[in-house]
């Protein structure tokens, strides 16, 4: 039997002037924008309890009442694909997601997806939005993501991330020697000419990343990252921002550059490095049913972890 789905929230006024379906998928970040249209179209998710179209434009303070049947998603496949879970209840789990598996299936990836593998590991999360997955990490960003079991765990932890009280911590390995740790506040958008790109932009919405320095080498420094909001690409874009690259990014990183009279081994370890060095290694939320803090660490992954090893050599033998 289908879940019933009530949801009742009041539109921020930072959202004033955006079409209904933008903002329904501000507001319900765990449903996608197709099922969200479906359902505006339908009557079942109106605006101060009034029908409305998709591209109708909000003003701020109007009440969205969402009230559907929530239908299992059925064209997404469970598929045996290894997890490393780092903790799990009956209402959450925490996953330590490797390089080179994409979080959800889309155009190019319609399979072989941390969406897949969740859906065989337990099957009722087929009745859940998106399998259960409240946040995303880049395909080749290695770390820890929360994931809910429940409809209600999912709509706990949503609001958690809405309200900022979920603490994200990165290990990032960048290009050039930092002085000191710091803070970027600055708006993350599209591209204006690339639309596979996020860029620093006045119309994007608000970021903020605060970094600080763990080690720093000739040419390189391992920072540590917090999020406070949670943007596509925040951290490889805001580091790009003020010039401390990541090392490996492929679409943020630059003109690639080699510190002056580094050793051949990291040379070529810096040329064949794989991904962009980013590592979600701690998370920390509240549970969604108890209320409990949970706080969760993955370790270095091997790639980043020898990269460093690497990189102090290099600084030794200067």
């Amino acid at each position: 039997m289908a879940d019933i789905l009530k949801r009742d929230e009041r539109v921020p006024e930072h959202l004033a002037g955006r079409r209904l379906d933008q903002t329904a998928a501000e507001m319900f970040p765990e449903f996608s924008r197709e099922r969200l249209k479906g359902w505006i179209q339908q009557g079942e998710l109106t605006i101060d309890g009034q029908k409305a179209r998709p591209k109708d434009k909000v003003i701020g303070g109007e009440r969205l009442a969402l009230d559907t049947q929530l239908e299992e998603e059925t064209r997404w496949e469970p598929q045996a694909i290894p997890l490393s879970i780092v903790f799990e209840d009956d209402d959450v789990m925490v996953i330590d997601k490797p390089a080179g598996l994409v979080v959800h299936p889309a155009a190019g990836n319609p399979d072989g997806t941390l969406l897949n593998a969740l859906l065989h590991h337990h099957g009722a999360l087929a009745a859940i939005p998106r399998a259960g997955i409240v946040h995303r990490l880049d395909k080749d960003t290695t770390g820890l993501m929360m994931v809910a079991k429940t409809l209600r765990a999912q709509t706990a932890l949503v609001a958690q991330l809405q309200a900022r009280t979920v603490s994200r911590e990165y290990d990032a390995i960048v290009v050039g020697a930092m002085t000191a740790g710091g803070k970027v506040d600055a708006p993350i958008g599209r591209h204006p000419k690339d639309r596979q790109r996020q860029a620093v932009t006045e119309s994007g919405k608000p970021a903020v990343t605060h970094y600080r320095v763990q080690e720093r080498f000739r040419g390189h420094t391992h920072v540590r990252c917090r999020l406070e909001t949670g943007r596509t690409h925040q951290i490889r874009v805001h580091l790009a921002h003020v010039r401390y690259p990541l090392i490996g990014d492929p679409v943020y990183g630059g003109r690639f550059k080699l510190p002056p009279g580094a050793g051949e081994s990291l040379k070529t370890l810096l040329r064949e490095f794989p991904r962009q060095a980013l590592h979600a290694h701690k998370l920390r939320f509240e549970h969604p049913v108890s209320g409990a803090p949970i706080e969760c660490k993955a370790p270095l992954p091997d790639d980043m972890f020898l990269l460093l090893d690497a990189l102090r050599e290099d600084q030794e033998a200067d």
